[in-house]
């Protein structure tokens, strides 16, 4: 019987869930879509990346003037604007995003800069192969102003998180932190731009690690190694 059309085969899946060993990295194929509603750096991130940028094939955004796209569109990648405003619900909303992605046989997803909610039917799709960067040390600051929140607490060290997504908002798993110091003369500008030269490298080494099998998800811990795991 012939398999759906954007449905991933099993070995896809056993790949991306280290659950198989990896003969080489240089044989991984991994589809990668980016979801983004801003200027789209942490896309070009992954783009400009020498491993990652060739698995990036889509690049969607709930913003059709966003950047990214742009960014997209500059290295021929596929590049989709989902208006919110089209449909009912974040439910309906969230179910299309789900169809483009399975339309395209997406086997990974990255957040970068993607300011919507994730919904249950986008986590249920894509267990455990789902990151997202954040501007923060999670657990704290989570939401979207976690460099104006960890300005005004007056905390002296913040950072960048890239996790696995749930269904709770900035609480999957960590797969990296990176921590950064709050300087005394701080503007919310000066420290963000230290925190996306950060986010510009976890990101891809995150993705890379995910679409090479090397995450080992252990409850809320995750472990980095060096070669996928039998």
């Amino acid at each position: 019987m012939a398999r759906p059309k954007g449905t991933a085969t099993p070995a896809a899946v056993a790949r991306l869930t280290v659950r198989r060993t990896l003969p080489s990295v240089r044989d991984v194929t991994a589809r990668v879509a980016v979801l983004a509603s801003g200027a789209g750096t942490n896309l070009q991130a992954l783009l400009d990346d020498a491993v990652v940028g060739p698995w990036v094939v889509l690049a969607i955004s709930d913003r059709a003037g966003a950047g990214a796209l742009d960014r997209a569109r500059g290295r021929s990648v596929e590049a989709v604007h989902i208006d919110p405003g089209a449909f009912g619900d974040r439910a309906a909303f969230d179910h299309a995003l789900v169809e483009i992605l399975r339309d395209r046989a997406i086997d990974l997803v990255a957040l970068a800069g993607y300011m919507r909610i994730v919904g249950p039917e986008l986590v249920g799709a894509f267990p455990d192969r789902i990151l997202n960067v954040h501007p923060g040390l999670l657990p704290a600051f989570p939401g979207t102003s976690a460099v104006a929140d960890a300005l005004a607490w007056g905390v002296k060290v913040t950072g960048v998180t890239v996790h696995l997504v749930d269904e709770e908002v900035d609480h999957g798993p960590v797969v990296f932190q990176e921590a950064i110091e709050v300087r005394p003369d701080d503007t919310r500008d000066a420290l963000e731009e230290r925190i996306h030269e950060v986010e510009h490298r976890l990101l891809p080494s995150a993705v890379r690690a995910l679409g090479e099998g090397r995450l080992v998800v252990e409850g809320r811990i995750v472990r980095v190694v060096q070669a996928a795991p039998r």
